[in-house]
């Protein structure tokens, strides 16, 4: 019976120990500024309204550009619905009416390495990447977590080093 006991012992401590590490190596939404992060308090709302540029300077007068993933991105369509709550036609037809006021849509990027590129040499800019992607040249100022059910694998999956 003792053998029992410790073996169960070791489980437990297997289950412990393995939830922060496995936390840990999820992908996350990570919502990027250039190391000099703009002076805003990031959270939600003040992110949607960033990227909807309702809010277009921070709180020194710097100019901000929001940056886009690609429309046939994962990632794009899950900050849409999370963070813009909003579907793709909506959100179209969003832009499409600011346009007419002179109010175009935040700038599209090719992938997540060219929006980390963008984002550590331009002063304003706010973007979002998988978590996989980020490095020291930029400054996280949220995590997202991904929605129940969001496959992680694709979005590392042209990563070194990716799950």
């Amino acid at each position: 019976m003792p053998v029992y006991r410790h073996i169960a012992r070791l489980s437990l401590f297997g289950l412990v120990f393995a939830g922060p590490v496995t936390w840990a190596a999820q992908v996350q939404v990570a919502v990027i500024t250039a190391p000099a992060a703009p002076r805003l308090a990031f959270d939600k709302d003040t992110l949607r309204n960033v990227y909807l540029k309702r809010i277009f300077v921070d709180g020194d007068g710097v100019k901000l550009a929001p940056v886009n993933l690609p429309a046939d991105s994962p990632l794009r369509g899950i900050f849409t619905r999370v963070i813009l709550h909003m579907s793709e036609q909506p959100l179209q037809d969003y832009w499409d009416k600011q346009y007419f006021q002179g109010v175009s849509p935040p700038y599209v990027l090719a992938s997540d390495e060219a929006v980390v590129r963008f984002i550590a040499v331009t002063p304003g800019a706010v973007g979002y990447v998988a978590s996989c992607h980020v490095d020291t040249s930029v400054h996280i100022v949220m995590l997202l977590p991904l929605p129940a059910g969001t496959a992680e694998s694709g979005l590392c999956a042209d990563h070194t080093g990716a799950p």
